[in-house]
Parts: C-alpha cells; structure tokens; sequence
C-alpha cells in the first residue's frame, strides 16, 4: 500500500474529504518522525514500537576488491510488531 491509497482508506473510513485525510496521514507521519529523530520511542498499542538504534563502527570488505574497509557508526530504524498485529496478519 502506498500513501496515496492509505490516504484514499483513511478518507472512506473516516468520511472525510481526502484533502482533510492526507493532512491527518502528514501530521500522523511527520510526528513519528520528529520523535524518531529526537532519539524518541514511539509506541503505538495494538500496532509495535518504533525505536531508533545505533549501530557501532565495524570493519568490513569491499565485495568488489576484498579490500578491508571501515563502515562508520549509524543508527537506523526498527519496528517490532505486537502479539496482536502478528496474531492479525497469521
């Protein structure tokens, strides 16, 4: 599902314009974002978490040449679902 058709659902669902929908979808989002980027967690009951983790520096191979290199630290998102998402989509 892209955004313009989660856009389109919450519009029928909630029998709102689908103006008025794409604005509740971008407030919905850009509110996860700013907390994913202010080092937050985001917990959303019957859906997972969202967390950001940082992932430490490491040697690693340039698959091409076999050279050694070295991958900065970074951090990244994860999502892990609840027993309740899981048990919906089984």
């Amino acid at each position: 599902m892209t955004k313009t058709e989660l856009v389109a659902v919450v519009a029928e669902k909630a029998g709102l314009k689908v103006k008025d929908a794409k604005a509740a979808v971008d407030a919905v989002l850009g509110s996860v974002y700013e907390a994913l980027a202010e080092g937050e967690k985001v917990s959303l009951a019957g859906f997972g978490v969202f967390e950001v983790k940082t992932r430490a520096a490491r040697k690693g191979l340039n698959p091409s040449t076999k050279e050694p290199i070295d991958i900065p630290a970074s951090k990244t998102v994860t999502f892990k679902a609840t027993t309740t998402l899981k048990d919906k989509i089984n």
